[in-house]
């Protein structure tokens, strides 16, 4: 298993800087100016020396090297130095700043990505709106993944029952139904009609968790858009859980434990099961880099200021670093989510081996 980990993650390398290389390429053949929000009385001299500040017109090997160092050196450095308060020595952005944070007993700053539109470091951003993100579509997956589990089992082994036909049926209307169809029911509903939630997640809301009162409009807040998410997780869950375990019922080990006088349930819950999860597991390792690109829909359906509103609102200001640096992120989460999945194939059915 170490060998095998160790070569995927030797594969995972190359893979990762292609895929900085395709999708910084194809963004930069995307329309898009770093002075298209400046001021039209500003003159075109001064635009044209802010596109040669940015390196806007330097080569596109030379562009892409300089990204590249940028997001996959100095924005992880930048991110260590911040959580563990230990500095890596490196170069700064400048020299003046390195000497001032020097004085302060900080670790030097760097040259980072700056996003067009906020003029700010784009990363920051990025680490303010992933709270919103894993509170929101983070419990939607969770509850969608432990609700369709124990349903779909039960509907499989209790195949064309009453119980059966009615999960298929929510099954078929929580995944069919959009979210944008949905989501405004409810909030008609539970907002405007009966005025028990609020219309929008409010992302200023201080929770303190020693306050019941903060607590519970946490909690308020979070009903409507976690409870979307849920229908549409357990219905796609429940979907591969049901049809996964029905395969499993039929092998020949089932009908061997069973004449020898083994338990339904035992059965069910420590073989069936467990050999059941694989193409779940599948299915939840390429679901959880969704979580952090989030539900864009559902995001602006309920006005959450999470990752997937920040990339629909980067896209429409032609915000090309913040877009390049989330399709990165999203891009790296899916191959490490992978290497995961394969890795608890081997925990969850000891045939499969990789050595």
């Amino acid at each position: 298993m170490l060998r095998y980990l160790i070569r995927r993650l030797l594969i995972a390398v190359p893979t990762v800087i292609v895929i900085s290389i395709i999708v910084f390429g194809l963004l930069e053949l995307a329309p898009g100016d770093p002075t298209s929000q400046v001021p039209l009385t500003v003159p075109a001299e001064v635009r044209e020396a802010i596109r040669e500040s940015l390196g806007v017109n330097d080569p596109f090997l030379q562009k892409w090297w300089n990204w590249a160092q940028l997001m996959m050196v100095n924005e992880p450095i930048h991110a260590f130095e911040h959580v563990t308060s230990i500095c890596i020595p490196g170069s700064g952005a400048d020299e003046a700043a390195k000497a001032a944070a020097q004085a302060a007993d900080e670790c030097a700053p760097r040259t980072r990505i700056i996003s067009w539109s906020s003029r700010s470091d784009a990363m920051d951003t990025v680490y303010q709106r992933v709270p919103q993100t894993l509170w929101v579509l983070g419990l939607g997956l969770l509850f969608g993944f432990l609700l369709a589990v124990p349903v779909g089992t039960l509907q499989a082994y209790k195949q064309y029952s009453i119980f059966d036909n009615v999960g298929t049926i929510f099954t078929l209307l929580g995944y069919s139904v959009p979210v944008f169809v949905i989501g405004p029911l409810l909030i008609w509903l539970f907002s405007v009609k009966l005025g028990w939630l609020p219309t929008f997640y409010d992302t200023t809301l201080d929770v303190t968790w020693t306050s019941l009162s903060s607590v519970w409009e946490q909690v308020r807040q979070l009903l409507m858009p976690v409870t979307v998410l849920t229908l549409f997780n357990a219905a796609s869950f429940g979907r591969f859980t049901r049809g996964s375990v029905l395969e499993n019922l039929n092998q020949s080990y089932v009908r061997t434990a069973r004449s020898k006088g083994l338990g339904e349930f035992p059965i069910v819950s420590k073989h069936v099961l467990r050999n059941s999860m694989i193409p779940v597991v599948t299915l939840l390792a390429l679901q959880i880099p969704g979580i952090f690109a989030g539900a864009i829909i559902t995001e602006n359906v309920f006005r959450i200021n999470g990752l997937g509103q920040l990339l629909l609102i980067s896209i429409r200001q032609s915000d090309i670093p913040m877009v390049q640096s989330l399709v990165f992120i999203f891009a790296v989460l899916v191959v490490v989510f992978n290497i995961l999945a394969d890795v608890l194939y081997g925990i969850l059915d000891p045939r499969i081996r990789y050595d």
